[in-house]
């Protein structure tokens, strides 16, 4: 499983990159005398190319050694953000998230499927398992250890610390990984084919617009909890979502397991994960029970992908690995722009606080969206 770990270490960085522009908001904007609306388009420009760049590339890359995808994209990914840690306008860091993102998208779905390839059949549900695993402790290790470091010395620290994690995992990839063969990432052609299917269209919409809600929301968590709980440290913030995210990672397929009905499932985590978001207004000011709408809406958001996964193997038995592609693009399409919007929003002078507001509306949509497949469409 040595290997498998290289790759996992991978995912860690991917999943560290993802989510510590949240937390380093009023350093990068303090840097580039920009407004946290500003800076949360770095967030959107690396989610929007994450997503697009494993179906547009996917033909590039064809039948090319797996192995050298991964050393190229990893490169690309440690390179964007050494010119991240440097930039010396917010143009050019603008510019590098985006080719970070591209990194990112390409290596993610390879890592995953050649994970698989690295053990024997009986392991290789550990073996996903584990690399998935590896982008949620990046957000809950990664992300906190990057704010103290960022604290400690400054937010350009912790952009060094990424990139030396891509290094160490590009040199590990370099001495250990053999030659393997798996199957290209679907391409864009095959992903858009889905949506002439009413059944994946309904679905992959439905994560996007929780998506929107969810990961748009956690963009700006930092101007959040400074409008809302100034006294608050925005490290125990951080920590409580990504605890609830590795939680919801670790406990969704026994759920799965057990009620059999992922549609049921998928419904009864949209509708905690609304309820956690409305609460924070509510429980923010209260010892201890303040952080319990952020473990909540962790955990439910990073619970939903795997029944939705389940969902449209089930509409798409022959063509799952498109549905599932797609529904990954739209799920980091929506928090780009979940960012984008959530930018726009403060940037018009609502405030924070409005954005929760707004997420409660995209995660409305999203629930009816829900109880319309609910209704119409059988597994």
């Amino acid at each position: 499983m040595k290997k498998v770990f290289i790759l996992s270490l991978g995912m860690f960085a991917l999943g560290f990159d993802a989510y510590i522009v949240a937390g380093l908001l009023p350093g990068i904007s303090e840097t580039y005398d920009k407004d946290p609306s500003q800076i949360g388009l770095a967030v959107s420009l690396f989610t929007l190319f994450y997503a697009i760049s494993a179906p547009v590339c996917a033909s590039l890359f064809a039948g090319k050694s797996v192995k050298k995808i991964l050393l190229y994209s990893m490169l690309v990914f440690t390179i964007a953000n050494s010119i991240t840690a440097i930039a010396p306008t917010f143009a050019v860091l603008l510019i590098s998230r985006a080719i970070a993102g591209v990194g990112a998208g390409l290596f993610s779905p390879l890592a995953i499927s050649a994970s698989s390839e690295l053990v024997s059949i009986e392991k290789k549900g550990r073996a996903i398992g584990l690399t998935l695993g590896g982008m949620s402790i990046g957000t809950v290790l990664g992300v906190p250890l990057g704010l103290y470091v960022s604290d400690l010395l400054n937010w350009q620290a912790s952009i060094w610390l990424l990139v030396l994690i891509g290094v160490i995992a590009m040199f590990g990839m370099f001495l250990y990984l053999p030659y393997i063969e798996v199957s290209s990432p679907p391409e864009l052609k095959e992903r858009l084919k889905m949506f002439l299917d009413k059944k994946v269209t309904i679905t992959v919409f439905i994560t996007f617009f929780a998506s929107i809600s969810s990961l748009g929301l956690y963009t700006y968590l930092a101007p959040l909890i400074k409008e809302m709980a100034p006294s608050g440290d925005l490290v125990f913030y951080l920590w409580t979502w990504g605890f609830g995210g590795l939680f919801g990672s670790l406990i969704i397929g026994h759920l799965i397991d057990y009620f059999k009905k992922p549609k049921t499932l998928v419904t009864i985590i949209l509708l905690i994960l609304t309820l956690s978001i409305i609460c924070i207004p509510f429980l923010i000011s209260l010892p201890l029970l303040k952080y319990l709408p952020f473990f909540v809406w962790g955990a439910m958001g990073w619970a939903s992908q795997a029944p939705q996964q389940h969902i449209l193997m089930s509409y798409q038995p022959n063509n799952g690995s498109a549905a599932v592609a797609l529904n990954s693009s739209l799920n980091y399409l929506g928090s780009s722009v979940g960012a984008t919007l959530g930018g726009i929003v403060l940037a018009f002078g609502f405030g924070a606080i409005s954005l929760i507001y707004f997420a409660v509306i995209s995660m409305g949509i999203s629930l009816l969206l829900q109880f319309y497949s609910v209704k119409k469409f059988q597994l």
